[in-house]
């Protein structure tokens, strides 16, 4: 944003100096209508130049923020599925151990890198009720429904990280 205005204020001189120095040659040939249509072709010349380096800098800047808005959701999605796949697992195993927990712990400080404020939020909450369903090890019916809508929950809130950016719906 500082170089854009930078650039637009040295922009805005140069069109002043030049319009002068331009007005100036212009005054000077009004006997001599040739050199006053070659001054004006210059000045017309250099002001299309001048539009289509400023577009083409807007756009440059639009694309690579783009590109860098379309690499962070695909390291969000990488995450976010890698993190459905890991409970996915442990629910499917029926019980957690030491090492699933410690997974979690890494999965946990991945997701506190990327993950918006509110999905982190429902993720704390999905941790508290994993760290409980651990104490025996053994994920009971009542756990894995738990765990299910806690996950319910956790999955809302990463949709609406990853696309949804406008009203947000209450799922309870």
């Amino acid at each position: 944003m500082k170089n854009s205005r930078k650039y637009l204020i040295i922009t805005i001189i140069t069109f002043i100096s030049g319009y002068l120095f331009f007005k100036l040659g212009y005054s000077k040939t009004s006997d001599t209508p040739f050199a006053q249509e070659i001054l004006l072709l210059v000045f017309g010349t250099i002001a299309t130049i001048a539009i289509t380096a400023a577009l083409l800098n807007k756009q440059s800047e639009a694309e690579l923020e783009k590109e860098q808005r379309v690499k962070v959701f695909d390291i969000k999605t990488e995450l976010y599925f890698e993190l459905i796949s890991f409970i996915e697992n442990i629910i499917k195993k029926e019980k957690i151990t030491p090492l699933d927990l410690i997974s979690l712990e890494y999965l946990t400080h991945k997701i506190s890198i990327i993950a918006a404020p509110e999905v982190l939020k429902e993720y704390a909450t999905f941790v508290e009720v994993v760290k409980n369903a651990s104490t025996d090890s053994i994920i009971s019916p009542i756990e894995s429904n738990e765990l299910s809508e806690r996950l319910s929950h956790l999955c809302y809130e990463i949709r609406y990280d990853l696309l949804i950016k406008k009203n947000k719906n209450n799922i309870n």
